[in-house]
């Protein structure tokens, strides 16, 4: 080689020799903002780099060099370095014991938990569940595990839930509400503090049943008919409805029936009687007496006199219709004596007479009371037959009720 190229060669290399070095760069990121810093320097420990990029770090915030969080005073050897600044969130953390406000850079629910040093056992709920990623504002709820009994299909079952309801305490145990089953308390509730939990099986049946209707009676005037007596014209019959009948059961038994509608299939026929206003005249031989007569009916008989305790105790001896009481003055019930004041009667076994008075206590049945004078009275507590004399009256009571 000539002396000129040894001479370009060694000059090369004393330009790149003595040509000064660049410091390397790092890279910052500073989460959530995603704001990026690039630094040139020579530094290789965290806490120095991000204070020459003019960060602060709160108290809970953390580092991260390759997704790992690094102590602040440690230097980093690695090139290049790139690192991460994960900002604390603020959390509210509710336990059994209470709620609490909490701060964590932490990744996930569950390693924020690991952080507060909270022991978890087997059961416990917590929402949102363990790998859910933090986020600022978030409450993470702690339900831990109790002992519950419940009364079910005739047995006592012990269980352990965390459950937020009955109904997700149920389920969870394989105990579901079905249908029209219910719970007490109910399935929507938290948990009893007693933790007794009452579960009720219901179920309904619908059923189609029959029911008669009775059929009425009408009563109505005939003149066909003699007086005082009754023939039915038409016969009644029997109407038939269908029930629609909810029947429900609690644990197998029945405690309610509830007739939902009911529809008349046939409808009852009225039953029509007809009573006699055919009045015949008649006569007949009662007690060696030729009466005629157009009506004869069966009565019960009693007897009344002026002074039925004595002659000295005050005596009542005038009548409704203003005559004396003596043998032949008969009484009836208030509205017979409106209808049929001054009828002439034959009463067999006492004789003539005509309805001249009131009877305030014969009611209940055919019912009359015998007048006497205090000198002939005679005792009568029996049923006879009453002729009424003609003429017939022009307004006849047709019904003896």
């Amino acid at each position: 080689m000539k002396l000129n190229q040894w001479l370009v060669l060694v000059f090369v290399f004393f330009l790149f020799a003595c040509r000064p070095t660049t410091p390397p760069t790092v890279t910052i990121i500073d989460n959530p903002s995603g704001k990026t810093i690039a630094l040139q320097t020579d530094e290789r420990v965290p806490s120095i780099l991000i204070t020459q990029a003019g960060l602060t770090l709160n108290t809970n915030d953390r580092v991260l060099f390759n997704g790992l969080s690094i102590a602040l005073d440690q230097a980093i050897t690695d090139n290049p370095i790139t690192l991460q600044i994960r900002r604390a969130v603020n959390l509210t953390l509710v336990t059994p014991d209470g709620q609490k406000q909490i701060q964590s850079s932490a990744f996930t629910v569950g390693e924020a938990l690991a952080e507060e040093s909270y022991q978890l056992h087997a059961g416990d709920k917590i929402d949102p569940p363990l790998n859910s990623p933090l986020r600022e504002g978030m409450t993470i709820t702690v339900t831990t595990t109790r002992g519950l009994t419940v009364s079910v299909d005739g047995k006592v079952v012990q269980i352990q839930s965390s459950a937020r309801t009955v109904g997700e305490a149920l389920a969870e145990a394989g105990i579901p509400l079905l249908g029209l089953d219910q719970a007490s308390p109910s399935e929507n509730e938290a948990l009893p503090v007693d933790g007794q939990i009452k579960v009720v099986r219901v179920s309904e049946s619908v059923v189609l049943a029959q029911k008669p209707i009775p059929f009425e009676s009408e009563l109505i005037a005939s003149a066909d008919i003699p007086l005082d007596q009754n023939q039915i014209l038409q016969p009644g019959e029997s109407g038939l409805s269908v029930q629609r009948i909810r029947i429900r059961y609690e644990d197998g038994n029945e405690v309610s029936r509830v007739t939902e509608n009911e529809t008349i299939v046939r409808p009852p026929k009225n039953r029509v009687l007809g009573y006699g206003t055919k009045i015949e005249i008649k006569t007949a031989t009662v007690d060696g007496v030729q009466i005629e007569y157009w009506r004869a009916v069966q009565m019960y008989a009693t007897s009344y006199l002026p002074c039925p305790n004595g002659p000295t105790a005050p005596c009542g001896s005038t009548t409704s219709s203003g005559k004396p009481l003596k043998k032949g003055i008969i009484a009836f019930r208030l509205d017979w004596y409106r209808a049929w004041r001054g009828q002439p009667l034959f009463v067999a076994g006492y004789g003539y007479g005509t309805v001249e008075d009131v009877c305030p206590g014969c009611v209940g049945k055919p019912w009359i009371d015998l007048g006497y004078s205090d000198a002939d009275y005679q005792q009568w507590s029996s049923w006879v037959t009453v002729y009424f004399l003609t003429p017939v009256p022009p307004n006849v009571l047709y019904v003896l009720e």
